[in-house]
C-alpha cells in the first residue's frame, strides 16, 4: 500500500509539472446541452491539431475560447441583424421567445414541443408523440449560470419500444409515469447550476446526466438512462482537466425495504473520478474510476460514504480497504489520436473486474469481465464540407456491470449508465451527418449480436441480475444464451426553423429486425414532426 501512495505521489507530480509547463486555459461556464446532431457540427473545433481541446468530457461550454466561434456561428444562423423583419417572425426563426439582457445578466425563456405522428409497417400500428415543455437559462456575471427545462408527454410508441417501456417500467433516457396502457404518460426535467469562481475552476449542481468519451456511445459513462442528481468539480490546469462526480441515483426495479409506500424506491450513490491529460496537440489519455454502493440495504441505512469524498485519490484503495466490501469499483481508460485534421482515432477500455490466474489460463473465466470501444470519427469527409462521419465498435463480456446486488450494479433508473445493450454483446455502428444552410441529414447503421436469457437463466446480457445466479462458470464467451441478431437502418432529414431552442420539421425513417432461432421482430416505420429542443434520447437498441 505504501508503495502504491508513492506511486501515486509522483504520478501526480509529473502531471502538474506537465501541467504548469503548458498555457493555462479557462474553465467556461455556459452549458451546452449535450446534442448528437449539434456536437458534430462543432467536430471542426473540438477535432483540431493544431491545439488542445478535452473532447472527451461533455458537455461543452458555450463559451470556451476555442468553440465560442463556432457556436455562436449555429446559433445566429439567418439572424436579420439590421432588425428589418417582424416581431412575430424574429421569435419564431431567429430569437427566444423571452430575453432579457443587460450588462450584468441574460436571461432566456422558450416554449418546446416535440409533436410527431407516424407508421410502423410492419406491426401494423400508428405512433404518435404529445410533448409540451418549456426552457430558461442565462448567467449572472460571467460566473454563474443556470439551466431549467420540463416537459410533459403523451405518446404510442413502436412494438419493440412499448415493449422496452412495459419491461423496465422507464421512457428510455426520461422517466417512468403511466405506462401500462398502450398510451403512455410521463414527464420529465433537467436543471443545472454552474459556477465558476476563477479560470481553474467550475463547480456545478444539476438533475442531469453525464457523459464521458469521444464516441456515439461510452463504455464508461454515457447519457443513455434517465437523469439523476449530481454534484459535479471540474479544473483545469494547463494540459490536464479534473472531473469527479458525486450522484445520487434511483433504483425503482429493485426489491422494496418495505411493502408499503414508506421509503419509496431502492437508490444508489456513485464516486467518478475522471483525470483527461491533452498530451501534445493530437493524443489525449483520460484515467476513469467509478464506485457505487447501495444507500440502504435490509439491514440498515449507509446513505452517503465520506470515505469517498477525497475528489484526487484513486478509489481502489479505500474500497479495499473495507475487508467485505460491498461497494463496485471499475476503472476505466480512454485514448483519443487525432491522424489527420478533423479525424480522430478513439477508444476506450472499461475494466470491471480480473482474476489474472484464470484469465491466462484461456478458459473464459466468468469474472474476468471488460468492455472495449474502438471508433474513428471526422468532418469534411470527401473534401465535402459539413460531411461528418463515426464508424464505432463496441463489445462487453457477459456479466460485466453486474454486481451481487442490482442497486449497486452500473445502472440508474433501470437503465445501464453504458451501454444500452448492457453487457454480452457486439455492435458496429456508422453514422453520417451533413448539414446545408438549413438542412440537416443523418444516416446510421447498426449491427449487432448478443445473448439474450432462456427464461430462469442467465447468460450475462442483464446487468441488472445478480451474478451469483449467473448459467456459466467456465467457457464464458460473448454472444453466449440465444444468440440473436440485430439490424438497424435509419434516416433523418430535418428543416431547421430556429437554431435557438432547435425548433425544426423533421422526417425520418426506421428499418429494424432483430432476430434468433426462437423469433423475428421487424419494425418499418416513418414518422413526421415539429420537434424541439437539444438532448440525445437513444431508441436504437
Amino acid at each position: 500500500m505504501r508503495k502504491l501512495y508513492i506511486f501515486m505521489a509522483i504520478f501526480v507530480a509529473f502531471f502538474v509539472f506537465k501541467a504548469n509547463s503548458q498555457q493555462t486555459q479557462s474553465t467556461a461556464n455556459q452549458y451546452i446541452l449535450h446534442d448528437y446532431q449539434l456536437y458534430q457540427k462543432l467536430n471542426g473545433s473540438v477535432y483540431d491539431t493544431k491545439s488542445k481541446f478535452h473532447s472527451s468530457i461533455r458537455g461543452f461550454y458555450a463559451d470556451d475560447d476555442k468553440l465560442k466561434s463556432a457556436y455562436d456561428s449555429l446559433m445566429n444562423f439567418g439572424t436579420d441583424t439590421l432588425n428589418k423583419r417582424s416581431w412575430v417572425h424574429r421569435k419564431l426563426f431567429q430569437e427566444h421567445l423571452l430575453q432579457f439582457k443587460s450588462d450584468d445578466y441574460q436571461v432566456y425563456v422558450d416554449f418546446l414541443t416535440d409533436l410527431q405522428f407516424g407508421r410502423d409497417f410492419k406491426g401494423d400500428r400508428s405512433t404518435w408523440l404529445n410533448t409540451r415543455g418549456f426552457q430558461v437559462g442565462g448567467n449572472i456575471g460571467s460566473k454563474f449560470s443556470f439551466y431549467l427545462n420540463g416537459f410533459e408527454n403523451q405518446g404510442r410508441f413502436a412494438k419493440y419500444v412499448d415493449d422496452f417501456i412495459v419491461n423496465n417500467q422507464v421512457v428510455p433516457g426520461q422517466s417512468f409515469g403511466k405506462l401500462e396502457k398502450d398510451t403512455k404518460d410521463w414527464s420529465y426535467a433537467t436543471a443545472l447550476l454552474s459556477y465558476s469562481p476563477n479560470k481553474y475552476l467550475n463547480l456545478a449542481l444539476g438533475y442531469d446526466k453525464n457523459f464521458i468519451g469521444d464516441g456515439y456511445r461510452s463504455m464508461l459513462l454515457s447519457d443513455v438512462a434517465s437523469n439523476y442528481s449530481f454534484f459535479r468539480l471540474k479544473a483545469t490546469l494547463g494540459s490536464i482537466q479534473y472531473q469527479t462526480i458525486y450522484a445520487y441515483m434511483l433504483d425503482p426495479g429493485a426489491p422494496k425495504l418495505t411493502i408499503d409506500r414508506r421509503l419509496g424506491d431502492r437508490a444508489k450513490w456513485m464516486a467518478a473520478h475522471y483525470l483527461d491529460w491533452n498530451v501534445s496537440n493530437r493524443l489525449s489519455i483520460g484515467f476513469f474510476q467509478a464506485v457505487t454502493w447501495a444507500d440502504a440495504e435490509p439491514e440498515g441505512k449507509r446513505g452517503f460514504d465520506f470515505n469517498y469524498v477525497h475528489p484526487f485519490i484513486f478509489l481502489r484503495p479505500v474500497e479495499s480497504s473495507q475487508f467485505f466490501s460491498p461497494d463496485k469499483m471499475r476503472l476505466g481508460l480512454n485514448v483519443k489520436y487525432e491522424l489527420l485534421e478533423r479525424t480522430a482515432l478513439y477508444g476506450q477500455f472499461m475494466f470491471d473486474e480480473f482474476t489474472a490466474k484464470e484469465f491466462f489460463a484461456g478458459n473464459g473465466y466468468w469474472a474476468n469481465k471488460w468492455a472495449v470501444q474502438l471508433g474513428l470519427r471526422g468532418s469534411n469527409l470527401f473534401k465535402v464540407k459539413d460531411l461528418n462521419y463515426l464508424a464505432e465498435f463496441n463489445t462487453a463480456r457477459p456479466y460485466t456491470y453486474a454486481h451481487f446486488d442490482r442497486v449497486s450494479n452500473y445502472a440508474a433508473f433501470n437503465q445501464p449508465l453504458a451501454h444500452p445493450f448492457g453487457a454480452n454483446f457486439r455492435e458496429m455502428l456508422g453514422l453520417l451527418n451533413y448539414s446545408f444552410k438549413r438542412f440537416d441529414f443523418q444516416g446510421q447503421a447498426l449491427y449487432a449480436n448478443y445473448g439474450l436469457d432462456p427464461t430462469g437463466a442467465n447468460f450475462g446480457k442483464d446487468i441488472f441480475k445478480s451474478y451469483n445466479s449467473k448459467s456459466v462458470e467456465y467457457g464464458s464467451h460473448i454472444g453466449q444464451g440465444i444468440s440473436t441478431d440485430l439490424l438497424i437502418f435509419q434516416g433523418k432529414v430535418a428543416y431547421l426553423l430556429n437554431p435557438k431552442y432547435n425548433l425544426r420539421l423533421e422526417l425520418g425513417g426506421l428499418l429494424r429486425q432483430e432476430k434468433n432461432s426462437l423469433a423475428q421482430n421487424n419494425t418499418a416505420m416513418l414518422t413526421f414532426g415539429l420537434r424541439t429542443s437539444f438532448r440525445n434520447l437513444y431508441y436504437d437498441f
